[in-house]
């Protein structure tokens, strides 16, 4: 067992999970926002017995700072029959505009969910404890974390709850979803490099009198830049910077520096009133070194921070979550070898280091501040206006639908790729997911044979396409874990066993 946590804190006797008769049979999550809702609820669904602690009080805040949800997201959300609720709470689009030179546009995405959405950060919340309290998962609130411990057979979580009770939780895994300051990255020991990009970023909900053309765009000019977003009710996001302004982040904010930014950026106010929220952060780019120390893993802001351009801290968070569940109640419930929770670090710290240069990206565009670095983002930004294929690829990379995981030597070009939505005999691909286990894509004559379905759906796609006598294999967070063009059944019997560490004699 490779690394081992302590952290402050009194040593109280350790307590089996709440809820579990063996708590080496469950897990702990450290973290109420989307992402440890997302984890708990994946968790509890599969049948792990899953502790959620959050240091704050049970309340769903209005005011939040993610508003995005990208189509890898909503992809997410439909395999768990999320996304008609959050799609009917938000407002789509279909492009947003960079410097006014460049438009990304969302409506030619290969996905059903071919836009954004606009939706605060609350009412994801919402959505996903309403499904993690129904699938079982255990809230601790006004709970905090005071030290990690863990060892061959565990982690044990110390904590101070109301009135300064403390108490040890034990599980056999843990998970940090607890933010940028995360108490759980500091109690097992792990760096956070990295540096603040921006301080002093004004953040504020508003009306308009004059709403921009776009209701997603990005205005920068000389010193200051600001980005705008409209909810659907009448109020704006904005998000505004002047680099003259270098005020701390516990400074009081007034509507009428927000206004004074705005204009700086973009030449007038909007006619910007009723304000609803006022707020200042300042933005950093960071990233843990290691996702996993031993049996704790970090997900979410906790694991990668970046600049809020694009629009991905929430998204990759979620997906964070989605990558690592699956694996986790695999290993937890004795189908995988813990040699499987590698993989989550193989596979998204990539991910987080590849936000950070593209979100970096624009803001550095943003923040021109020299003549020549500004003509050279007004020729760049119409360069790629010009180039569709750049501006597609740009477009996937946002809405990570194209995250691609490394794939072995010699395996089919789909492995590793994001599954595409295709229609199935019994439905689409991502509501056979809604079971949380691997999906089978297969052909007639394989389809039928016995001793999978009590291990995994097997489908088989509708339709005479060119991929039709391709058998895939989808993970249950709807990435291709095999594929080969109409393979026997042996060939089919193997991969199954390779992935879901069974044999399942398929072939005679």
């Amino acid at each position: 067992m490779n690394g081992t946590g302590t952290g402050l804190g009194t040593d109280p006797k350790p307590i089996p999970h709440p809820g579990a008769a063996d708590p080496t049979r469950s897990v702990i999550v450290v973290g109420c926002g989307p992402t440890g809702l997302l984890m708990a609820g994946d968790l509890a669904a599969a049948g792990v017995p899953v502790t959620l602690v959050e240091k704050r009080p049970h309340k769903i805040s209005n005011l939040s700072r993610a508003i995005v949800v990208h189509a890898r997201t909503l992809e997410l959300l439909d395999a768990r029959a999320l996304s008609d609720e959050a799609e009917s709470l938000g407002r789509r689009l279909d492009r947003m505009n960079l410097f006014a030179r460049l438009t990304v546009t969302f409506d030619a995405l290969p996905s059903r969910f071919n836009h954004l959405l606009v939706l605060p950060q609350y009412e994801m919340e919402r959505i996903l404890e309403r499904r993690a309290v129904e699938a079982g998962v255990r809230f601790r609130y006004e709970t905090e974390v005071t030290g990690v411990a863990q060892d061959d057979a565990g982690v044990t979580v110390e904590t101070r709850g109301p009135g300064g009770t403390t108490e040890a939780l034990r599980a056999a895994y843990l998970v940090g979803t607890d933010g940028m300051r995360s108490t759980v990255r500091t109690a097992i020991g792990l760096p956070f490099p990295g540096r603040s990009v921006i301080r002093a970023v004004l953040l504020a909900d508003v009306r308009l009198a004059r709403p921009p053309k776009e209701v997603l765009s990005v205005h920068s000019r000389g010193d200051a830049f600001v980005f705008f977003a409209s909810f659907g009710d009448g109020y704006y996001r904005i998000v505004a910077w002047n680099r003259r302004r270098d005020t701390l982040e516990s400074e009081p904010l007034h509507l009428e520096e927000v206004r004074e930014t705005v204009r700086a950026a973009a030449g007038h106010d909007f006619g910007m009133h009723d304000a609803r929220w006022l707020s200042r952060f300042h933005s950093d780019e960071r990233q843990a070194p290691s996702y996993r120390v031993g049996r704790v893993f970090l997900a979410g802001d906790a694991a990668h921070v970046h600049t809020p351009a694009g629009g991905q801290g929430m998204n990759i968070g979620m997906q964070d979550a989605a990558n690592l569940s699956w694996k986790l109640a695999a290993v937890v419930q004795g189908r995988a070898a813990d040699a499987l929770l590698d993989t989550y670090q193989a596979e998204r710290h990539p991910v987080g280091t590849e936000a950070m240069r593209s979100s970096g990206a624009i803001v550095r565009l943003a923040m021109a501040k020299h003549p020549w670095t500004q003509g050279l983002r007004a020729v760049l930004t119409t360069t790629l206006n010009a180039i569709t294929p750049i501006r597609r690829k740009l477009a996937l990379q946002i809405t990570g639908l194209g995250v691609r995981y490394a794939a072995p030597e010699g395996a089919h070009g789909l492995t590793g790729t994001r599954a595409a939505d295709v229609e199935l005999e019994g439905g689409r691909l991502y509501e056979a997911l809604r079971g949380g286990r691997f999906v089978l894509i297969t052909a007639e004559d394989c389809a039928d044979k016995t001793g999978l379905e009590d291990r995994l759906a097997v489908e088989r796609r509708t339709g005479h396409d060119g991929d039709s006598r391709t058998t895939v294999l989808v993970r249950p967070d709807g990435y291709v874990a095999w594929a080969a063009d109409a393979p026997d059944l042996r060939a089919i019997e193997a991969a199954v066993e390779a992935h879901l560490g069974e044999r399942v004699g398929l072939a005679p």
